[in-house]
């Protein structure tokens, strides 16, 4: 197989591009060159949002059988690159998100939900799911609907993550002490690794699926508490979890998902949002999820081997909670 990776050097291109050479395929990378990309591939330089920032794809000669985009910004920049490639490649990928659908989705929503309206192919940038959406429909005016296949990431977890979520969990852990752990630790995750998605998109891609399919693991794959306490072990730090009822988080003015990463109040429109997602057509067609220890000890071995600062994205907010806060909400929960 010959695979097109448009970025292929952070997160989830990255993986994609390593799961890619892991099984032999020829592995072209176009991408600014901002970012060192995987040893083994064949590099072209360009710009994507410059004029003439396609030329070197434009006047490559190559062909593949697979395109994978994980664009995120203006669609206009999707239109234009799978305009170019139609002729020249067989299957075009696109890495979306569940945030294309229209809020909020009840628990249990599959592909099948309403999705967000106003997005447009030619449009230039507006926001995230407006994004996401006028890329999907960029894809399939260009390839197809039988050759564009729309993966609806969820939450990425993993090696290499420049979000930030699991890297501050682990870094928080790492410090030790009494932390802040959002309840209840029953709490239903709903996560994919990042890995296990580039395997899924490449399985995908040789079967020749297309359309959309919400990508994360069944809701339930991990709960709040397993996630944490694997954090703990792994990092071998001195933490003590405090478990504390979601209602006191809230009261204390704590953001769900950005100051605590990851969680969201149980019995909640972002909860079934996030982490309530029918996922059966993705599994039926053979997503296979590792278990969350693997994930988190996999993610703290990178992040030591990179110094314990993860690369962060200028294009998302940053997740943690001050450790000021962090200690008066504690004070409030245990009553002191």
């Amino acid at each position: 197989m010959r695979l097109l990776m448009l970025g292929g050097t952070e997160f989830a291109g990255r993986a994609v591009v390593e799961a890619a050479l892991g099984r032999g395929w020829e592995v072209t990378v176009f991408h600014r060159g901002r970012h060192a990309a995987p040893d083994g591939v064949r590099l072209l330089l360009g710009d994507r949002t410059a004029v003439d920032g396609l030329a070197a794809l434009d006047e490559d000669p190559g062909t593949w059988d697979v395109v994978v985009d994980t664009w995120s910004s203006a669609p206009r920049a999707v239109r234009d690159t799978a305009r170019l490639l139609r002729d020249r490649a067989g299957r075009y990928v696109y890495v979306s998100s569940r945030s294309v659908y229209t809020w909020a989705p009840p628990a249990g929503y599959d592909e099948e939900a309403p999705v967000v309206e106003g997005a447009s192919p030619d449009a230039g940038p507006t926001d995230y799911a407006r994004d996401k959406r006028g890329g999907e429909l960029a894809a399939e005016e260009a390839f197809g609907a039988d050759r564009s296949l729309l993966v609806r990431s969820g939450l990425l977890l993993g090696p290499y993550e420049n979000v930030g979520r699991l890297p501050w969990w682990l870094n928080r852990m790492a410090r030790g002490g009494p932390v802040l752990a959002p309840g209840p630790r029953d709490l239903p995750l709903q996560y994919v690794d990042v890995r296990d998605q580039a395997e899924w998109i490449l399985d995908a891609a040789e079967q020749g699926l297309a359309g959309p399919y919400n990508l994360t693991s069944p809701s339930g794959h991990a709960t709040m508490g397993e996630l944490l306490e694997a954090c703990v072990r792994v990092t071998g730090g001195p933490a003590e979890l405090r478990w504390t009822a979601p209602e006191v988080i809230l009261d204390a003015g704590v953001e769900p998902w950005t100051q605590l990463p990851v969680w969201v109040p149980p019995h909640s429109d972002l909860h079934d949002t996030l982490h309530a997602a029918d996922v059966s057509r993705a599994v039926a067609a053979g997503l296979r999820c590792r278990p969350v220890a693997e994930t988190v000890a996999d993610t703290w071995a990178w992040l030591r081997e990179i110094g314990g600062t993860a690369p962060q994205r200028p294009d998302r907010n940053a997740k943690g909670l001050d450790p000021e806060v962090e200690a008066r909400v504690l004070a409030a929960a245990s009553g002191v």
